[in-house]
């Protein structure tokens, strides 16, 4: 027996697919004869997997990395499983066989890892190298291990650190990788993120692998006019009040008010990414006019200066700003954590 059809959620989130499509394609451009991959690690940075990957693939992306085993039951539903590759390598044996049954590629990360896959019988994998960064990666020291020329590598990768900057660490990296390539073989070598790849096609190498700017992120000011906004947030008002001189909003009662006001009482909060730092000189939109956030950002909601918006009905949905560059410099939150924390709660329409 099932039961009643749930309700329309009081939080709407547009996924623009052609948007998608159009940020691989411009990335794609911008790496020269290297084909552009795609991050899609943390439920495709926030978004869902099963909204972004079938929009990429169908773009034209062949190569889909995530971060943890677990992502990869959700992305075989789309794609095959060589263009899936694990970035976090093998922690275990059980892990290697897990690879080896579903045929998804690792990227190993240490000489234990290449010993995991050698182990279990592995055939071709990824290798993750150490330019510079010191997070996963090969140490430059352990790439003569014989283990290493045992491995059967398709990509050769590392990872810039520094690429949204313009730093020096950014050529004494690129020089490093370039030295790998006398070290250890395999069929393609990929440096480049989205940041990278704005940097020029000297770090793009045989495949690059953007993330953030494929969902509307400005890696660098070089993307700021190619990248598309993806993500459009809507939440809806559920109550309306009148307000007198004196009455206070809100937890701790930041905001009182001058004089007679009309308020809305909107449902977003910490579980849908709205957290208390993007309440500030924030405001949300309705028909293009700006309704000012009122006091404190609290659990599940917040309250909107609707005074000037006298049209505003409970059960409207109002527009949540979702520029990740702006956003990012109001409310000291990366355009990584906007994305990435956006919650479970959210209809999502394309």
């Amino acid at each position: 027996m099932t039961g009643p059809d749930l309700p329309p959620a009081a939080l709407r989130l547009g996924i623009d697919r052609e948007a998608l499509a159009h940020n691989w394609q411009a990335l794609d451009a911008m790496s020269g004869s290297a084909p552009a991959g795609a991050a899609v690690k943390a439920d495709g940075y926030g978004l869902g997997v099963d909204h972004v990957v079938p929009a990429l693939s169908a773009a034209g992306a062949r190569e889909f990395f995530v971060a943890h085993w677990s992502e990869v039951p959700a992305l075989l539903r789309h794609v095959p499983a060589d263009q899936i590759s694990v970035l976090h390598g093998l922690r275990n044996a059980q892990e290697a066989r897990f690879a080896l049954a579903t045929g998804v590629r690792p990227v190993l990360n240490s000489l234990e890892q290449v010993g995991h896959w050698i182990g279990a019988g592995g055939a071709t994998c990824h290798l993750m190298v150490d330019s510079g960064i010191n997070r996963l990666g090969l140490p430059m020291a352990d790439l003569g291990d014989e283990a290493i020329a045992r491995l059967e590598v398709d990509i050769c990768m590392s990872h810039l650190a520094s690429a949204d900057e313009d730093s020096p660490k950014n050529a004494a990296q690129l020089a490093a990788f370039r030295s790998v390539s006398s070290s250890v073989r395999a069929k393609r070598y990929s440096l480049a993120n989205s940041a990278g790849i704005a940097l020029g096609t000297d770090y793009a190498f045989d495949l690059t692998r953007p993330g953030l700017s494929l969902y509307g992120g400005i890696a660098r000011p070089e993307l700021a006019d190619r990248i598309k906004q993806v993500a459009w947030p809507q939440a809806a008002i559920l109550q309306m009040r009148d307000l007198v001189a004196g009455d206070a909003v809100g937890y701790n009662a930041l905001f009182t008010a001058a004089g007679p006001m009309r308020v809305a009482t909107v449902a977003i909060g910490y579980a849908d990414g709205f957290l208390r730092c993007r309440g500030p000189g924030s405001a949300l939109h309705k028909d293009g006019l700006a309704l000012p956030i009122l006091g404190r950002v609290s659990m599940d909601m917040i309250v909107v200066d609707c005074t000037g918006c006298p049209e505003a009905r409970e059960g409207d949905f109002l527009n949540v700003p979702f520029d990740l560059l702006r956003n990012a410099e109001a409310s000291g939150l990366s355009q990584y954590e906007l994305l990435t924390t956006l919650g479970k709660r959210f209809d999502t329409t394309n």
